[in-house]
């Protein structure tokens, strides 16, 4: 696996204010296997993105970026959470700003946990295809349909894009903090409303399949329906904006042999809440 995001501005772990980690997890996925080879895929793809944002003016490694070792887990979803989150808890105790690649959703939940354990006022900022709220799945309360579940034992979250769940699902979601994809499409103010459930301190978790599949076909389940490339970016440029954002994860890249974009994409994405993260920092006159 490669080393380096972004490789040719990498800096050392030592010096680095941005660490990415890498979790090739998928062990409790239940369609299509293969978001264990996401991180990589990812990896790969941004050693050919451009430094220069071009939106915010910014070149946001010279914050220091470096990729750790990945958290190699070969065990039960619940061990992987935890060594996920003693990871992510080590970072965040040296004053780096984690971002974790996955691997499915349920990387996700040790993330979340270390950082409500050193954050006051968080919420978490779902944007995923699927409701993810089932209170247990296939023998698991740790499955990948289950992280938000999980994730609301710490904190209040709101969940964007969502367009497919289980009946047992409903009772689990709030009305005034769910948006569904089918909504968005039709209302302009959607983004304020967004903005309007968030607290002071919010941590992003993104799924990949949020996007409609036109523009994400490497996903494990693909809903049809979904976001497009900047109506995830003007949501994600919007929060940045209001609220401080803690840290963020993207996961349930399924990388495809024969189509390299969907990898792309997802390194840009990081690439780029990124640079909306540290832009006040970073800008440069133009």
């Amino acid at each position: 696996m490669s080393l380096r995001f972004f490789s040719d501005h990498a800096a050392s772990l030592e010096d680095a204010q941005i660490v990415l980690v890498p979790v090739p997890y998928d062990q409790t996925c239940t369609w299509a296997k293969g978001a264990a080879k996401g991180p990589d895929a990812i990896l790969t793809a941004s050693e050919h993105l451009e430094g220069y944002d071009l939106e915010t003016g910014t070149e946001v490694w010279r914050q220091g970026m470096a990729t750790d070792v990945p958290v190699q887990v070969e065990d039960r979803p619940e061990v992987m959470v935890e060594a996920v989150q003693r990871r992510t808890t080590e970072h965040l105790e040296r004053g780096r700003f984690t971002v974790i690649i996955g691997g499915e959703h349920s990387v996700s939940i040790g993330a979340v946990r270390a950082h409500a354990d050193t954050t006051s006022e968080l919420t978490v900022l779902q944007l995923d295809a699927h409701a993810d709220s089932r209170e247990s799945y296939r023998g698991s309360r740790f499955n990948h349909a289950c992280v938000m579940a999980r994730i609301k034992e710490y904190c209040p979250i709101v969940q964007v894009g969502v367009r497919s769940m289980d009946v047992s699902e409903r009772s689990f979601v709030d009305p005034q903090r769910i948006f569904y994809a089918k909504d968005i499409t039709h209302d302009r103010a959607w983004i304020d409303d967004v903005l309007d459930q968030l607290s002071p301190h919010v941590y992003i978790t993104i799924d990949l399949d949020v996007f409609d599949p036109a523009f994400m076909p490497a996903t494990g389940t693909p809903e049809p329906g979904g976001l497009s490339w900047y109506e995830v970016l003007a949501l994600l440029k919007a929060v940045c904006d209001r609220s401080h954002i803690v840290g963020f994860d993207v996961v349930e890249l399924c990388p495809l042999s024969n189509h390299r974009a969907p990898d792309f994409l997802a390194a840009k994405l990081i690439y780029t809440l990124l640079s909306y993260r540290f832009k006040k920092k970073w800008a440069i006159d133009r």
